[in-house]
């Protein structure tokens, strides 16, 4: 076998299958167009629903390179030389085409015939009860029945990925490294008998059928083919080199490490596991941050943050103090760019994200592991509430509290963290008035199994409907007068609060009463609920009433909630296509509108997404809704949220040449009704997620006007022109800073400051002070010096019941004292932490109290 580089391996692969007829697709996103998958997980991924049958195929034949990210082993990366988060898979795809014999036969001529692989050096597998595929191995290939292994359904039958979906029979392809045997004795080495010499390179699954939720399995209305072959084994095996890791994929990756670290590889075992950790991760890390996933404390995101900082530990165990994978993308990006582009282009992005979450988690590893430690002196263990604590108060992941305990062979017990975890969103939800969904609405069981409210509100503001159930207190009434009830109408024109935007409000009339919708919900699917406040007469079950929603209330809220679609996509177009929504609220006064970007807005940018917002507003372009498949509509280019849960039919909102999404909320005719648009702010919510409000139609002129009163307020108090507010301000504020400096100095004048001769000769100045803010006491620290001329200085404030101190150390004596191990030491002994220079350092504590004993033990704290 010649050395082939992974470069030449993927050609090779993809031009072959090219000459067979397939289509070459570029590799799909890592993250799927699939609500059941977090990740692209294989490479059959992106085409689940042509296996499913519910697309037809442009292409019956299909092969890719699709990039992969897996973390159900991680914890296994590092420690074996073939497990990874991030990965490629080679894979050859027939859509009701070619079976078995074709993928059989065309597998074999590619790894003898084009890679060069040696027969002898291949054994395959096959599922037990596939007689076909054990035939077309030994009858039409020519292997040798010794080498046709028949294995279980638990080894040779594949899928789905996920709960549910298109799975089968495969037939797996083994190499022989021929680098271990550990077989029993007397008996030939096979892939069933060997620990680590037989590698798996190629699964063919021969796609047959469908498991649904209950693990039933269905006959697919066609039989396809779905292959995988792992790039990295396939570079190990032309490469000859056993583990992946000495493959070129990543042996530039591991030289950058050493570079960084200065740690060898293939010098101690426990430090080359973690030099293999960090060579995985930063490779899942480039692509998953390129692709817009930011670290968090959910979904994607948490599984990105897990990722880092599993890497950061093992740069920490290499004798990393700070910030360092960052430095590592470039490598990634030099190996992998010219295949992947968009981590060419990502690549500041990347680093910027990654630098700051590096910096995030060093500032809590040192205090997490402090109290972990104090845990494990204390009871000897780790149990559930600990482990939920170092989570939630030290942002340990569980995985990394895990990680850690067992390399101290520490105890842990975490049956119950799931519960603290459940407990935490619960009073997270109620803190957030979300407590609708606490409530099981037992009343609506007495509704007929297939009952739906029929909604009208997409065509009518005002309708007829019949009231189908009551309910006061949980309980079905026949009648209501007076006081708030919960009514199901048969049919209604009020939109239900679902998919951030809020419920419609307004009234409801009969011939004797009247009420007020004061909030309308979906309590269970297709069942639309109105809490209503009945003023006049008596309701009863099988009444007719007039529905009537507020029609300015719904007009403000359907410019707003277009406006969020026309940001959404302004966002992408300024920011780019990692942008993605984590969130919105729609209501008539505001819209809110959480995305996944890696940093703050500068001006300039705000500006241009407000600029393309207001132009497609004046086009007056009219908004499109329509009404299709799933399928269809992704197919379309359609912006689909991982979050929500989409039917069969969907509805489909389009602003043509603009935005496309799928929608059920209530929208403007054409973009010129939404009026203004005005971002009024835009923050954090949490790492890699921003927001935005904005106002837009009557609230846009309504904060213009409140604006112009300011102003004109401003001007009136300053006594200045419009156009000199901002340098009469500028003035007074310095004014209040001379004061402030002035008003602090005479306060600390006035302070008797201490001083104690060393043994050696040195003087040290202290003092405590009551109420002075720490970015104060630099400055006296200095005073002090100049005054005295040499000398250390120690000064102490107690403020809002902590403590916060400065040292500084004249440059005469920097050859015998550190301000920074000072700081540190006194610190320590106040219940907090602190360093700097030598020359001056800042130090604060949560124990005031003890700095009398720190005092009487000066000279202790000096050494």
């Amino acid at each position: 076998m010649r050395y082939m580089t992974s470069e030449e391996i993927r050609e090779a692969f993809l031009k072959f299958f090219e000459k067979k007829g397939h289509k070459i697709l570029p590799s799909a996103s890592l993250i799927p167009d699939d609500p059941q998958l977090l990740f692209t997980v294989a490479g059959m991924v992106p085409f689940k629903p042509i296996f499913w049958g519910k697309v037809e195929p442009v292409y019956t034949r299909v092969a890719t390179c699709q990039k992969c990210l897996r973390t159900v082993d991680i914890e296994n990366v590092g420690k074996t030389p073939r497990h990874h988060t991030f990965f490629e898979m080679l894979g050859n795809f027939s859509f009701g085409d070619y079976f078995k014999e074709e993928a059989i036969e065309w597998a074999w001529e590619f790894l003898t015939q084009v890679l060069g692989v040696p027969e002898e050096k291949l054994w395959v597998s096959v599922y037990e009860e596939d007689e076909e595929a054990f035939r077309i191995w030994n009858e039409k290939i020519g292997l040798p029945e010794r080498k046709i292994l028949k294995m279980s359904k638990e080894d040779n039958f594949w899928g789905p990925a996920g709960p549910t979906g298109p799975c089968g029979p495969d037939t797996e392809i083994f190499y022989d490294t021929g680098y271990s045997k550990g077989c029993p004795e007397g008996e030939e080495c096979t892939p069933a008998n060997s620990e680590g010499r037989f590698v798996e390179i190629w699964n063919l699954v021969f796609t047959e059928y469908y498991q649904d939720e209950e693990g039933k399995l269905h006959p697919l209305p066609r039989k396809n083919i779905d292959t995988g072959a792992g790039l990295e084994r396939f570079c190990a095996m032309m490469q000859g080199v056993y583990s992946n890791f000495d493959t070129d994929l990543f042996q530039p990756i591991i030289n950058r490490i050493e570079e960084l670290t200065g740690v060898g590889y293939k010098t101690d075992e426990e430090k080359d596991v973690s030099i293999r950790v960090i060579a995985d991760h930063i490779r899942a890390i480039t692509f998953l941050i390129s692709e817009g996933v930011f670290p968090s404390n959910e979904g994607r995101g948490y599984v990105l943050r897990r990722i880092i900082r599993r890497a950061m530990r093992h740069g920490i165990l290499l004798g990393m103090s700070e910030p360092f994978l960052y430095r590592i993308v470039d490598a990634v990006v030099e190996k992998m760019g010219k295949v992947y582009p968009e981590i060419v282009r990502g690549e500041g992005m990347v680093k910027e994200v990654l630098s700051a979450e590096e910096n995030r988690f060093l500032k809590t590893l040192e205090q997490g592991m402090k109290v972990f430690d104090e845990i494990v002196e204390k009871k000897g263990k780790i149990d559930s509430e600990d482990a939920f604590k170092l989570y939630d108060t030290y942002g340990l992941p569980l995985e990394l509290t895990l990680e850690i305990a067992r390399e101290k062979g520490v105890e842990v017990d975490v049956k119950e963290f799931n519960k603290y975890m459940e407990e935490q969103q619960r009073k997270s939800r109620a803190a957030m008035g979300d407590v609708e969904f606490a409530r099981r609405y037992e009343y609506l069981e007495e509704l007929p199994k297939d009952f739906r409210t029929e909604f009208t509100g997409y065509e009518k503001l005002e309708d007829e409907g019949e009231v189908v159930l009551i309910a006061r207190d949980d309980e079905t009434v026949e009648e209501a007068s007076e006081g708030t009830v919960e009514v199901v109408f048969s049919r209604t024109p009020f939109y239900a609060e679902k998919g951030g935007q809020v419920s419609d409000t307004g009234t409801v009339k009969w011939r004797d009463g009247k009420a007020l919708v004061e909030y309308v919900f979906e309590a269970s699917e297709g069942v639309i609920v109105h809490r209503i406040k009945i003023l006049d007469g008596t309701l009863r079950r099988g009444q007719k009433v007039i529905l009537r929603v507020d029609k300015k209330r719904r007009e403000a809220t359907m410019r707003n909630h277009t406006a969020t679609h026309l940001l959404h996509a302004a966002l992408k177009k300024v920011l780019g296509d990692h942008v993605r929504q984590a969130g919105s609220l729609v209501a008539p006064d505001r819209l809110r509108f959480d995305f996944t970007h890696f940093k703050g807005l500068s001006s300039a940018e705000i500006e241009q997404v407000e600029d393309l917002v207001n132009e497609w507003i004046m086009e007056a372009i009219p908004v499109e809704v329509r009404y299709t498949s799933y399928e269809e509509a992704v197919k379309s280019g359609v912006v689909a949220l991982f979050t929500e849960k989409y039917g069969d039919v969907v509805r489909v909102v389009e602003v043509p040449g603009v935005s496309k999404e799928l929608c059920g909320g209530t929208h403007v005719k054409n973009t010129g009704q939404i009026g203004l648009f005005k971002i009024i702010s835009e923050e954090s919510v949490s790492s890699g997620v921003r927001r935005i409000e904005a106002v837009t139609g009557f609230s846009a002129l309504e904060l213009l006007r409140n604006q112009k009163k300011l102003i004109d307020q401003l001007k009136e108090i300053l006594g200045a022109r419009e156009d000199e507010l901002t340098n009469r301000v500028l003035s007074l504020r310095e004014k209040v800073k001379e004061l402030e400096k002035k008003l602090s100095q005479g306060r600390i004048s006035e302070e008797k400051i201490a001083m104690k001769q060393l043994e050696d000769g040195a003087r040290v100045f202290y003092a405590v002070f009551e109420d002075v803010e720490a970015k104060h006491l630099g400055g006296i620290a200095d005073n002090v010096l100049k005054k005295e001329g040499e000398g250390i200085v120690i000064l102490f404030s107690k403020f809002e019941n902590k403590v916060f101190l400065v040292v500084k150390v004249s440059e005469n004596l920097l050859d015998r004292y550190d301000a920074s191990s000072i700081a540190r030491n006194i610190a320590k002994e106040l219940g907090g932490s602190g360093g700097g220079r030598k020359n001056f350092a800042q130090a604060g504590g949560r124990h005031p109290e003890k700095i009398r004993g720190v005092l009487e033990r000066l000279e202790e704290f000096l050494r």
